[in-house]
């Protein structure tokens, strides 16, 4: 429906006011030009709300450009994001962030980038870019970004780093909020985090943690991505703090984006019993005011940004209207792929197995025993196991009875020592996986059970210069991600199916956990505590040092 004037009839829902009664509401020109409330609410009849809001994602890690993330996400009533680029960033530069607001321009879904404070993430890894205070200051005097991203250098913050403070004040200095990234911190370091001018954190774990920032003034912004899942830890946070909570996927994987997005926690915050107007001022009205996003409430003269369900418990999502133009339709995405150009930076030449070997003098150890990576599913966080590694002809090898298995990070950007250690809990019992999806840097991760398959499925990723992929003993899938190694310009559900079908084979290799390459994609996020391996070497995240 692209008529420039129509009207709907439906129970609007008006979640300031709280109240829901039937209306007739009228859409002219993109924008609403009368709402005439015919009485009380009429349960035969759907509802009107204005439109979902991720408050915190990153694009590039749903494996899709701006474009192709939007005929998904309308699908479930998503009308806006708050996005941080700073995946594409550490790969491309400034020339990525200008790519991902460019291609999203070309579909009538509102995206609302930042500018990446952390690019790069830290001074223990290599990234493709670096972006300085200057840098920063001239993204964010752009109308197109509308917050400082992230901070998650939180050292740099409470050591007051000059690069730091300068990203900082330049934000302020364009009446733009900043956002936190601060995993952990508590008492007065978190207030003075805070107190810097940083409102908001996506990285609470604990209820604990998520009251004290509050406490201290800061809005916590609850998070359920593909791996890092806390609803369950802080969703009563909705009705004791309902104007301060927001609700993020950080990252997203595409196969999870076309089964749902905002909603599914919409439904699952309504199904525990918490207030449904708390909920939807989280889901729709907080990000508005918070970041002041140019996203219409459902009041006259707003932009006709509003979504059709029906009903406010399980959320279904009938309709999704943007500037009044109705973009998903019963399940069905009505945005159209758009032609989009291929932006990269990788320099990489393929390794031989003999170059993952690890030669038991070559890697720490305290009394015989080595240090490894526990991940933990659903958690970006990581612990430090130290375990009796495996020896064979004096060298560590994968112990696939014992679940620990050889981790890889290669340089992508200039020929350089490849970086080994061991990890726990990915449970493969054959082959291999890799991935050029790496947070922050972006480099080539994988995980496998012997050098022969590590070696194919790395050297498979630099033959299409990024991508992910997995061997087994019977077969080897690559899914290609040719934007900067992150992205396909591909429809997006042609994307999913792939990627499903790749995930499926990890599963199928051992791998137990409920997003394998997600959680792989963390394993060299340095800011992160408690230990990581980056290109650079084995890092503890406690100490903020190589091991």
């Amino acid at each position: 429906m692209n008529s420039s004037h129509f009207s709907i009839t439906a129970n609007l829902v008006n979640i300031l006011q709280r109240n829901i009664q039937e209306a007739i509401i009228n859409i002219e020109n993109g924008k609403i030009s009368r709402v005439a409330i015919k009485g009380e609410e009429n349960k035969s009849l759907p509802y009107m709300l204005p439109g979902f809001i991720d408050s915190h994602i990153h694009i590039e890690s749903s494996m899709l450009i701006p474009s192709e993330f939007a005929r998904l996400a309308v699908v479930h009533g998503t009308v806006a994001t708050v996005s941080d680029p700073h995946e594409i960033a550490n790969v491309c530069g400034i020339a990525g962030v200008h790519y991902m607001i460019e291609n999203g321009k070309q579909t009538p879904f509102k995206f609302n980038f930042g500018a990446p404070s952390c690019v790069p993430a830290t001074i223990f890894e290599t990234a493709g870019a670096s972006l300085d205070a200057s840098a920063v200051s001239a993204l964010l005097a752009l109308p197109e970004i509308k917050y400082l991203s992230e901070m998650m250098n939180f050292p740099g913050v409470l050591h007051k780093d000059p690069e730091v403070m300068q990203k900082i004040a330049a934000s302020h200095q364009w009446g733009k909020p900043v956002d936190g990234h601060a995993p952990g911190l508590r008492g007065e370091a978190a207030q003075q985090y805070i107190e810097s001018g940083i409102s908001t954190d996506h990285e609470c774990f604990t209820m604990e943690e998520a009251l004290d920032k509050l406490e201290h003034g800061m809005k916590i912004i609850i998070r359920e991505g593909s791996a890092a899942k806390n609803f369950e830890a802080l969703y009563e946070l909705i009705d004791d703090h309902p104007n301060a909570i927001m609700l993020c996927s950080d990252d997203k994987h595409p196969d999870s984006l076309v089964e749902g997005h905002i909603n599914q926690l919409c439904a699952r915050a309504v199904a525990k019993g918490i207030d449904v107007f708390n909920v939807l001022k989280a889901a729709c009205i907080n990000p508005v005011k918070h970041y002041k996003l140019d996203v219409g409430l459902l009041r006259e003269g707003d932009a006709a940004d509003c979504i059709i369900v029906k009903d406010l418990r399980h959320f279904k999502v009938l309709q999704t209207y943007i500037d009044g133009i109705l973009v998903a339709d019963n399940g069905k995405t009505l945005i159209s792929s758009v032609p989009a150009s291929i932006i990269n930076a990788f320099d990489c030449q393929p390794i031989s197995r003999d170059q993952l070997a690890i030669h038991e003098n070559e890697y720490p150890k305290s009394e015989e025993k080595i240090p490894v990576i526990e991940a933990l599913d659903g958690q970006l966080i990581t612990n430090t196991l130290w375990l009796d590694g495996k020896k064979e002809n004096n060298h560590w090898v994968s112990d696939t009875n014992e679940d620990i298995l050889k981790i890889i990070v290669v340089n992508r950007y200039h020929h350089a020592p490849i970086a080994k250690a061991f990890i726990k809990n990915m449970g493969l019992k054959e082959g291999a996986i890799a991935s050029t999806v790496a947070h922050d840097s972006h480099n080539i991760v994988a995980v496998g059970v012997d050098d022969d398959s590590l070696t194919k499925a790395i050297n498979l990723l630099i033959a299409t210069k990024g991508g992910v992929s997995a061997v087994s003993n019977r077969e080897a899938i690559t899914l290609p991600l040719p934007v900067a190694g992150l992205m396909s310009t591909d429809d997006g559900y042609a994307v999913a199916e792939a990627y499903t079908k790749i995930d499926t084979l990890a599963k199928a290799m051992g791998s137990t956990l409920s997003a394998p390459y997600m959680t792989l994609s963390f394993m060299a996020l340095l800011v992160i505590p408690h230990i990581k391996l980056s290109d650079k070497g084995l890092f503890n995240g406690d100490t903020f040092s190589f091991y």
